[in-house]
């Protein structure tokens, strides 16, 4: 059975690739998107806001981070289940 969510998916990775990288002043709070998603506070957004980065490119980066990350581990499962490691 296909996954009916699948276009919108490969629409947001695609959509991620295509962008910018991400001002390198972000890339403390990108690492903890990526890697530890449950330990992001109103302060670290905050933060970024005091660095001069827009609600939106907050947002962007935020989703850009977390879509690859998901992705990545998406992958590495579906090797695994493969038997390539």
């Amino acid at each position: 059975m296909l996954d009916p969510h699948a276009p919108l998916l490969q629409r947001i990775v695609d959509a991620s690739r295509a962008q910018d990288e991400a001002p390198a002043a972000m890339a403390a709070y990108l690492k903890k998107v990526a890697l530890y998603a449950y330990k992001v506070t109103d302060e670290d957004i905050a933060a970024m806001r005091a660095a001069g980065h827009s609600e939106d490119q907050i947002f962007e980066a935020t989703v850009r981070s977390a879509v690859e990350a998901g992705r990545g581990r998406v992958e590495a499962a579906l090797r695994a289940l493969r038997g390539g490691g």
